[in-house]
């Protein structure tokens, strides 16, 4: 029985899903500038397809790389010839993704005979969406589910309020999966929501938090490319929304915010997964929270979740001068870090975005820093490139977990450092 229903639901899947056959994924490692600028030519060969998971930026990065099977030996001869050093990470991507939705099929089995939410697998928006009901019911008392805006394909924004009551009170914002392949984003921020109202009242630290703090969670920053990945093309990073005078859909909503926008390390091509849209806050889920953060006027720490790559970083991408609370926020960081790593031993680089990955502007946490909120990090969660955005389902919850106690430590020092 189970693997006729896994048969099914992968069968069913498959009618409209995109295949990724013979695709791979490889690991670059570049020895120098030049041999950086190499792959940079290369990124700019539209006819290859190439997916880039971490893009070629310093000699110091590898660069990780998803080739469509009919360019992979072109690719490989182009390094080979440049004597640029790669392995394999993933040497068939449709096999790692056939796993990764079997998994989901039989946990979602499992879940249909029992009432309860499973936290170490991923889940369809509408089982989120429903989770977040559940909580705020189960929860009433500090939890309530707010709607912020909707999606340009009309899908409800939906924030979960963490709140003791008073008004206007200082508040925390958290999002995760505006990047909607980076899967363990939006199941970590699941888990971590359901560990907020869980631990208050047990847990001293959440409880003197949430007696002087709000906690603001958009668990799907952008549920239409989450939809997507589910139904149709499980690597879709951008938006939904259609392009002025292009075939091509959507825009990298973590370019499209009002800080150095349209700057180094976003680009102008519509088909480019990086594509920073037609003007800052075009992407009506960028704007939704911008507004909401504006018209609140009293959020003290955003701090946003993707993946992957074990990073914390703090401003600027968009420039790469220090900001001017350099050495607070980078010793905040790295005692998170400190933080993660005490669980599970998951090492986290530390840095500003510019100097640790490259230069990106249009960024969330370079406007909400500029818009004046101190304590703005972004975290990539794991992995290191082992599975990069297919990371198992078997790490969410130590995922989760590691995550929560960076957030926690962030979180308690916006508590008692108050500006």
């Amino acid at each position: 029985m189970k693997l006729i229903l896994i048969f099914s639901a992968l069968f069913g899947a498959s009618l409209c899903l995109e295949t990724f056959v013979g695709h791979q994924v490889l690991r670059i490692k570049t020895r120098n500038e030049e041999e950086v600028k190499q792959l940079q030519l290369l990124e700019s060969l539209e006819h290859l397809e190439l997916d880039f998971w971490i893009n070629p930026s310093s000699a110091a990065r590898p660069v990780d790389v998803r080739i469509p099977a009919n360019n992979v030996q072109a690719v490989k001869a182009f390094l080979e010839s440049h004597g640029i050093q790669y392995s394999i990470l993933i040497e068939d991507l449709q096999v790692v993704l056939d796993k990764e939705k079997e998994d989901m099929a039989y946990s979602e089995q499992r879940e249909r005979g029992s009432s309860s939410f499973n936290y170490g697998t991923y889940h369809s928006l509408d089982s989120i969406y429903a989770e977040l009901d559940h909580l705020a019911s189960e929860y009433s008392n500090i939890v309530s589910k707010l709607q912020i805006g909707q999606s340009y394909e009309k899908r409800p924004l939906y924030v979960l309020k963490f709140s003791t009551g008073g008004s206007n009170r200082p508040a925390i914002w958290m999002d995760a999966g505006i990047h909607s392949r980076e899967w363990v984003t939006q199941a970590s921020a699941i888990w971590i929501a359901k560990k907020i109202a869980s631990d208050y009242g047990k847990d001293p630290s959440i409880t003197s938090l949430l007696n002087k703090m709000d906690i603001f969670l958009l668990t799907v920053s952008n549920p239409d490319g989450y939809v997507f990945t589910h139904t149709t093309n499980r690597m879709w990073r951008k938006t939904r929304s259609k392009n002025a005078g292009s075939v091509c859909v959507g825009v990298d909503p973590n370019r499209n915010w009002d800080a150095g926008f349209g700057g180094p390390g976003a680009s102008s091509n519509p088909c480019s997964d990086s594509y920073r849209g037609p003007s800052a806050n075009s992407e009506v889920e960028v704007r939704s929270v911008v507004n909401f953060i504006k018209n609140h006027g009293n959020i003290r720490a955003f701090l946003t979740l993707h993946s992957y790559s074990q990073l914390l970083m703090y401003p600027y991408g968009y420039k790469c001068t220090e900001p001017a609370d350099y050495a607070e926020l980078d010793a905040l960081g790295r005692a998170a870090a400190s933080s993660i790593r005490s669980l599970y031993g998951t090492t986290f680089t530390v840095g500003s975005i510019c100097t640790t990955i490259y230069q990106a502007s249009g960024g969330s946490i370079d406007w909400s820093y500029d818009y004046g909120i101190k304590y703005s990090f972004a975290f990539e969660l794991r992995d290191t490139g082992r599975y990069g955005f297919l990371l198992p389902a078997s790490q969410i919850i130590p995922t989760a977990e590691e995550t929560w106690l960076g957030l926690k430590k962030i979180m308690e020092h916006v508590r008692d450092n108050s500006y």
